[in-house]
C-alpha cells in the first residue's frame, strides 16, 4: 500500500493555510466573545419550558400533528408562526401529537442531537475518514450555531440531513436510482431543496431523475392524503403569500436584497442566475465530475441562496460536502467551514439599530452560505489544466490493500 495513504504528506505553511487559520480563530475568538457578552446562548435555552416563545417552531409542528390527529386544518391551529412546510412533514411528526408537548419537545431534541451526530458520523465512516479528523469535526457540529438553533427552536432540519445523506451514500455505493428515490422525499418534505432532482437531468442520468421526480411527487401525495385533500391548497396559499423576512437568520440572496432595501425579486432573480449557471456547469462537466462529489451539496446551497427564505441554521446540511473536502486535500478549507458555524446569532446585537452598517454586518451568514457554495463548487469539478481533479487520501483511514 502507498505510503502516503497511511501518513499524510507534511506541507510547508502556505499563504491560504495561514489565512485559513487566520480565519478559524477569529472565529472562535469572536464566538467566545459574543458568548461572554451575550450568555442567554442558545444552549441554555433548551431546557426552558416556554414552548410558544422559545421552542416556537415545534410548537407550530406539534399543533399541526394534532390538528391532523383530531381531523381539522393542519394551517390553522393556535400556534404562533405559521406552519411553512408541506403535509408530509406533519405526517411523519404525526406520532407526537398524543404526547404532551413539552414531553414531545424533549424527545424531538435529542433524536435532533441524535440524527445530526449518526450523520456526521456515517459521513466520516464513508469517507474513511480518521479519528484524528472525524472527533474535531464532530465536535465542531455539536458546537456550532445552526445545531443550536436547531435544538432551542425544535426545526426539522436533521431530517432533511438524514435525508440527504441516506441518498449520498446510495450514490456513492453504486444505486443512482435508491439514491434519487431518498432525494425524492427528502424534497417532498422540504421543496426548497428541489433543485437537486434537476442535477440527475443536467447529467443525462435519465433513470434517476425519472425516480427522484416521481418519488417527489408520491411522497407528497400520501401527505396530502393522510392530512386531507384540502392540506395541499393551503400549504400552496401559505407558500406563494409569504413574504421574504427580513432577518439576520435569513442568509438567501431574496433576504439579502431586503435587507438593503431593495425589492426581494432582485435578490431572486440573482439567485436564479446562480442556481442555473450551477446547473448548466454541472451539465458542461457531466463527464469530469462525481455525482456523489461534493457536487451535490453545491447544488444545495445554490438552491438555498435562491430560496426566499433560507434560515442560518440551513447551514447543517452542507456539513457533510466540508468533511468531504478533507479527502481532497482541502483540510483546511474545511477547518474554515466549520469554524464560521459557530459563530452564534448574538452577532447581531451589537450593530447599528440601522442604516448600512447594519445591514453590512447583518449580512455575516448569507457570506458565509456564499462562500460553502463557491468551495463546495469549485471543489467539485475539474482542475484548472482541464483535467479532473483527484481525490487526496491524505485524511483516508487505510483500507484493504
Amino acid at each position: 500500500m502507498p505510503s502516503s495513504v497511511l501518513t499524510p504528506p507534511v506541507r510547508s505553511a502556505t499563504p491560504s493555510r495561514v489565512v485559513a487559520g487566520l480565519l478559524v480563530l477569529a472565529s472562535i475568538a469572536t464566538a467566545v466573545v459574543l458568548d461572554i457578552r451575550h450568555p442567554d446562548v442558545l444552549l441554555r435555552l433548551i431546557p426552558s419550558t416556554d414552548m410558544r416563545e422559545l421552542h416556537v417552531d415545534f410548537d407550530t409542528f406539534w399543533h399541526s400533528a394534532v390538528a391532523m390527529v383530531n381531523g381539522t386544518d393542519i394551517y390553522d391551529t393556535p400556534a404562533k408562526l405559521r406552519n411553512l412546510n408541506p403535509p408530509l412533514m406533519t405526517v411523519l411528526l404525526g406520532p407526537f401529537a398524543p404526547m404532551d408537548e413539552v414531553t414531545a419537545y424533549r424527545i424531538w431534541v435529542a433524536l435532533t442531537t441524535l440524527m445530526v451526530a449518526g450523520s456526521v458520523l456515517l459521513v466520516a465512516r464513508e469517507l474513511r475518514l480518521r479519528a484524528v479528523f472525524t472527533v474535531p469535526a464532530l465536535l465542531a457540529v455539536l458546537a456550532s450555531s445552526p445545531l443550536h438553533g436547531t435544538l432551542v427552536l425544535g426545526q426539522i432540519y436533521p431530517v432533511l440531513l438524514v435525508g440527504l445523506v441516506a441518498g449520498w451514500i446510495a450514490e456513492r455505493r453504486g444505486h443512482p436510482v435508491l439514491a434519487a428515490v431518498l432525494f425524492g422525499i427528502t424534497v417532498a418534505l422540504k421543496p426548497s431543496l428541489a433543485p437537486i432532482l434537476l442535477l440527475p437531468a443536467v447529467q443525462r442520468r435519465w433513470a434517476p431523475f425519472r425516480a427522484g421526480i416521481l418519488s417527489a411527487a408520491v411522497a407528497s401525495l400520501v401527505g396530502v392524503l393522510v392530512a386531507g385533500p384540502s392540506s395541499a391548497l393551503g400549504w400552496l396559499r401559505i407558500a406563494f403569500s409569504e413574504p421574504v423576512p427580513d432577518t439576520v437568520d435569513n442568509a438567501s440572496l431574496p433576504g439579502l436584497a431586503v435587507r438593503f432595501g431593495l425589492p426581494s425579486s432582485v435578490g431572486m432573480a440573482v439567485g436564479l442566475v446562480v442556481l442555473v449557471g450551477t446547473l448548466v456547469w454541472c451539465g458542461r462537466h457531466r463527464d469530469r465530475i462525481e455525482p456523489a462529489g461534493t457536487v451535490l451539496w453545491a447544488v444545495v446551497a445554490a438552491g438555498l441562496l435562491f430560496s426566499p427564505i433560507a434560515w442560518h441554521n440551513y447551514l447543517m446540511l452542507l456539513f457533510p460536502g466540508a468533511l468531504m473536502l478533507i479527502t481532497l486535500g482541502r483540510g483546511a478549507a474545511t477547518a474554515v467551514m466549520l469554524a464560521v458555524a459557530v459563530i452564534p446569532v448574538s452577532w447581531n446585537a451589537d450593530w447599528p439599530a440601522d442604516g448600512v452598517g447594519q445591514a453590512v454586518g447583518r449580512s455575516l451568514y448569507f457570506l458565509v452560505l456564499l462562500g460553502y457554495w463557491t468551495v463546495l463548487l469549485r471543489s467539485a469539478g475539474p482542475d484548472p489544466a482541464g483535467g479532473r481533479s483527484e481525490p487526496e487520501p491524505a485524511g483516508a483511514a487505510p483500507g484493504p490493500a
